[in-house]
């Protein structure tokens, strides 16, 4: 029988408040989400060292945002996080602990604490431990598509498998493409040698899938792929944080240099979210260990930030910021998350 159940944090994530249980309790504009464990490798990969990202995030959260007044100017947001000043209504629903004797169970289960808040009306925002945490979360959507897919990262994450798992970091995109829910597929940042081979590229790029390598992205500039990001589907960010440069997120376990910037990154999810198509967010691949002065935390505490505060305008909205044609979820009955 799996034990999997959700662990509440210590302290929630900006300020928020703690998952309760009760359906109107729980209704909230953004839902923080942990979800430490994924499609591990081998059994050291259980308690990989990126599981304790989710803390890492809401510790800097409280370091650098919520000792602050929420009315204070933010000039990335040209205001204060909500227009109204108000306090983001975020409820921290803990992370899912996972039991190595059921992964697939608690995997079940890490979906459904998504498919929940989606039906609280909330948009997720995911801290996961390695990069098979995606897929867990897309699965969330399949009611609700068609979704698109923004995926950022060094590596293009397109094997069939590796090791005989066929859901493990090597392998969420190649995951999210069999989802007939799943529409267009944007990756930014590539480079590098990662666990691709050619055979995998042609198969992502035949697939329908569009690569655009970091070192496009510093020739070009960011507004090309921009223009990729267009508005037929609300679009679902994922990122690994080792498709920005080591130099903005050095807390990784595979740093490569010539990745994107923070500034991309911002463009990216402003662009998205300012058009109220913003379908939630995962940030995946954070090792606490590796971090240096919190700099990879606090890179994710901005993006997640910056998604917040983008979508509210977005929509015009501050209690609903799901992409409008959702957002009549919050008025329907949400599923209980139970474990």
């Amino acid at each position: 029988m799996s034990v999997t159940r959700l662990q509440p944090p210590i302290q929630p994530f900006y300020g928020g408040r703690v998952f309760s249980g009760d359906d109107e309790a729980d209704r909230g504009t953004f839902a923080f989400i942990g979800i430490p464990t994924g499609s591990p490798y081998d059994a050291q990969g259980v308690n990989s060292p990126a599981a304790r990202a989710p803390d890492h995030v809401r510790a800097m959260s409280w370091e650098q945002e919520c000792r602050w007044e929420f009315d204070h100017y933010d000039f990335d947001l040209g205001g204060s996080v909500l227009p109204s000043g108000a306090v983001p209504d975020v409820v921290d629903h803990g992370d899912v602990l996972a039991d190595p004797r059921d992964l697939e169970g608690s995997k079940r289960f890490a979906t459904e604490v998504v498919r929940s808040a989606l039906r609280h009306g909330s948009l997720p925002l995911v801290i996961g431990g390695d990069d098979s945490i995606p897929p867990i979360v897309l699965r969330a959507y399949e009611d609700l598509g068609p979704v698109n897919v923004l995926h950022i990262d060094a590596h293009i994450d397109f094997r069939e498998q590796l090791h005989g798992i066929p859901d493990g970091y090597s392998s969420p995109i190649r995951r999210i493409r069999d989802m007939p829910w799943v529409g267009r597929i944007v990756q930014v940042g590539m480079r590098g040698v990662g666990s691709a081979r050619a055979k995998e590229l042609h198969a992502a790029l035949e697939a329908g899938n569009t690569i655009v390598p970091a070192a496009k992205v510093h020739d070009e500039g960011i507004g090309g792929v921009v223009e990729l990001l267009v508005d037929d589907a609300p679009w679902f960010i994922t990122i690994d944080v080792d498709g920005f440069d080591p130099s903005v997120t050095p807390g990784t376990g595979y740093p490569v240099p010539g990745g994107l910037t923070f500034a991309h990154g911002a463009a990216l999810i402003r662009s998205i979210a300012e058009r109220g198509l913003l379908a939630g967010i995962d940030v995946t691949e954070i090792y606490p260990d590796n971090d240096v002065r919190g700099l990879t935390a606090l890179a994710t505490l901005r993006f997640l930030v910056h998604a917040m505060g983008f979508a509210a305008r977005g929509t015009g909205r501050e209690d609903c910021v799901l992409p409008p044609r959702w957002a009549t979820l919050a008025a329907g009955t949400p599923r209980t998350v139970e474990g």
